[in-house]
Parts: structure tokens; C-alpha cells; sequence
């Protein structure tokens, strides 16, 4: 996958949009930001601010389920403890769609992809999702051909 914001595939969430729905605070040289999955104040790093506005993004505008979404989930891929950024449980409580964020100067590159698709060996998600927060890419994944088609959007939930 070569990425590329002109690419048809490049998708951009506008997620800059729910940036004053963050609630977010300055505890000593830092500012905080308060992460409603996880019911914590977190150090506000560039790959969280991109998490935290996913979430409002997904809950928010896509209508997602805020009790079938994980953040930061452990998981364990060839016996050697991973996390998951966002995982997203269908309604059956199978993994959905899992979503690998990088902060926004990051580049989304095939290794970028290759690494989501990794953590996702041990899921078999039916999608896969990259985002630097201005552009994102979703994957809908063929296991039985062993392949993936990029889609034009998020998937409903």
C-alpha cells in the first residue's frame, strides 16, 4: 500500500472538528487530556491527541457503541506483549475493526499498515484502519484469498 493524501483511498475524517470537545487540562509542564474510554487524564502526546479525537469521531458521528470499544488493549502476537491503539467489538462481541494511530507529522506508510496487520494476526478483523489524523486508510480484509481491499470510508458500525 503506498499512501499518498491524492490517493482516491486517503480519507480525510476532518477530525480537527472535535477538537474543542476535548477535555483537556495543564497539570504541571504538561497538558493533560481526559479519555472517556478509559476514565483517565493522559499526557496529551500527538498520538493520543489523534486517539482521543478518533474516539469523538467514532462515537460522535459514526454512532459507535462507546461500551464495544477498547483503547490501549494488551493483547499477546507471536508471545510477545502487544497494545492495540483502538479495537472495536461488533455486536456479538467479535473484534470489528482495529485502528492504528501515529501522530500527525508521521507518514503513513506500507509498514505502517503492515504493523496494524500484524497485531491484528491473533483478532482476524474484518477491518483494519491507519490514521495520522489528516488522513486515514481503511482495509476490508479477505483472510480465505488472503487479501485486502482499501474502501472509500469507515464502515458502519
Amino acid at each position: 500500500m503506498v499512501t499518498d493524501p491524492s490517493s482516491p483511498y486517503a480519507i480525510d475524517l476532518r477530525l480537527e472538528r472535535f477538537s474543542s470537545q476535548l477535555s483537556v487540562k495543564l497539570g504541571g509542564n504538561q497538558r493533560h487530556v481526559r479519555c472517556e474510554i478509559r476514565r483517565k487524564w493522559l499526557v496529551l502526546q500527538p498520538e493520543e491527541f489523534v486517539r482521543q479525537l478518533l474516539l469523538h469521531f467514532l462515537i460522535k458521528e459514526m454512532r459507535y457503541n462507546r461500551n464495544r470499544i477498547t483503547v490501549e488493549r494488551g493483547l499477546a502476537v507471536n508471545g510477545a506483549a502487544r497494545r492495540t491503539d483502538i479495537l472495536i467489538f461488533d455486536q456479538q462481541m467479535r473484534p470489528f475493526l482495529l485502528i492504528e494511530c501515529k501522530a500527525p507529522k508521521i507518514p503513513l506508510t506500507t509498514e505502517v499498515f503492515r504493523q496494524a496487520a500484524h497485531y491484528n494476526g491473533p483478532l482476524r478483523v474484518p477491518y483494519l484502519m491507519i490514521s495520522n489524523g489528516r488522513e486515514s486508510y481503511v482495509a476490508a480484509i479477505d483472510y480465505e484469498a488472503r487479501d485486502y481491499q482499501l474502501q472509500l470510508q469507515v464502515p458502519e458500525w
